[in-house]
């Protein structure tokens, strides 16, 4: 007698457990997760041209099917938001990393076959035979389509990345900048 309680007990507290799951499914899907928007939120890590030409392609493209896009440039992917070097007012450290690194868009070599940048070069006699946009021109649609784009302020102060080397017209902002954007993207990517 005291199992068939001991049953009767069990099968009581399910149900009503079953009954408490079933009323929050039901409240779930009658108020789906808010923020969600169409937004598309990406790093870009690397400035290398070919990983920079398919981080603009996909921010075009997103921006052109009507998502908002948020691009967060950090350590290598400043490389590809760059337009000049800049050697006074540096230290030695950073004079190095500028001079070590690309100093725009136009002198990033590619992340495979670079063959001391004559992989580049190809890439973008391809890219002009077969009527693709350049690197620099899905820079400059990216802007036109209101792409967001934000200069990670740590990796710009690590690598000694003055304001006056980068493209006009970018944000600086923290992790937590790229991080309200992507808590809110339905699709998030890392270049």
């Amino acid at each position: 007698m005291t199992i068939e309680m001991s049953e009767t007990f069990d099968t009581q507290t399910l149900l009503e457990r079953i009954n408490a799951l079933e009323s929050r499914v039901n409240e779930l899907e009658a108020h789906p997760a808010q923020g969600i928007e169409d937004r598309v939120a990406m790093v870009v890590f690397s400035g290398e041209l070919d990983k920079a030409i398919a981080a603009f392609i996909i921010a075009t493209g997103a921006a052109s099917m009507g998502l908002e896009v948020s691009m967060f440039f950090t350590f290598w992917g400043l490389n590809a938001v760059k337009k000049q070097k800049i050697f006074t007012g540096k230290d030695l450290l950073e004079q190095g990393f500028t001079a070590m690194l690309p100093g725009k868009l136009g002198e990033t070599g590619l992340s495979q076959m670079n063959f001391f940048g004559a992989g580049a070069q190809i890439i973008r006699g391809l890219m002009r035979k077969h009527d693709v946009s350049s690197p620099e021109e899905l820079f400059g649609l990216a802007q036109e389509l209101g792409v967001r784009m934000v200069v990670c302020d740590m990796s710009r102060e690590l690598l000694g990345v003055r304001d006056a080397e980068l493209v006009d017209g970018l944000e600086t902002g923290g992790v937590a900048t790229f991080l309200g954007d992507a808590a809110r993207a339905k699709v998030t990517l890392f270049i």
